[in-house]
């Protein structure tokens, strides 16, 4: 799972950056996102420890964002800062679920701060890990179509319908994403490869154009 996340991620980032036209490129990148999303929810389950995951992601996040910035040529927020804030609700959420009303505000607090700022992905992000963490697995499929579905009418998304195809590998074909994962992605190869690869798009853009 985490080759074919950092693949279709660099595919994708490299078709948004050199070939807008060739949308093949991004139909391909529309896997990456869900299953960074998925992962996020699977360390927020095997974590050791919760408050260093928080650290290193923002860390990640801070890395990311000059580099994001000049790859893309956006004032938006990073992806790996909007999973930090999705991880970040994950373990509010646990915390305070029995304080009520405080996990709903804190989740409009949450899509108000994705969509106003904005981080990419914006409260997309928050709603589909949301999925992977609390549908069980007989319906992350169809909530997903439902929210790509409300995506297109909200955003005009119609491209991201493209990534439910990520959401039917983890549910039906996860024997597949196993095999894949038998080669191992060393841990700093996968925590490394999202600003790694955008300082390089970045400094490509800058000198080739």
């Amino acid at each position: 799972m985490q080759w074919l996340a950092m693949i279709t991620m660099l595919i994708d980032h490299i078709g948004a950056v050199w070939f807008p036209e060739e949308s093949a490129l991004r139909v391909i990148g529309r896997l990456a996102f869900p299953l960074y999303a998925y992962a996020i929810v699977i360390g927020y389950f095997r974590t050791s420890n919760l408050n260093r995951y928080l650290i290193r992601m923002a860390g990640l996040a801070v890395l990311s964002q000059i580099p994001y910035m000049f790859a893309f040529q956006t004032w938006k927020v990073n992806a790996i800062a909007t999973l930090f804030v999705c991880l970040l609700m994950l373990s509010l959420l646990d915390r305070y679920r029995h304080q009520r009303p405080l996990p709903a505000l804190l989740v409009a607090a949450a899509v108000v701060l994705l969509e106003l700022i904005p981080f990419d992905y914006g409260a997309y992000a928050l709603m589909l890990v949301f999925i992977y963490r609390y549908a069980g697995s007989s319906n992350v499929v169809w909530l997903h179509l439902i929210l790509n579905i409300a995506m297109v009418a909200a955003k005009g998304w119609v491209i991201q319908l493209f990534s439910l195809f990520a959401s039917v590998l983890l549910v039906y074909l996860p024997v597949l994403l196993r095999t894949m994962d038998r080669l191992q992605v060393p841990r700093i190869v996968w925590r490394s490869f999202y600003p790694l690869h955008l300082a390089l798009i970045a400094v490509a853009v800058h000198w080739l154009g």
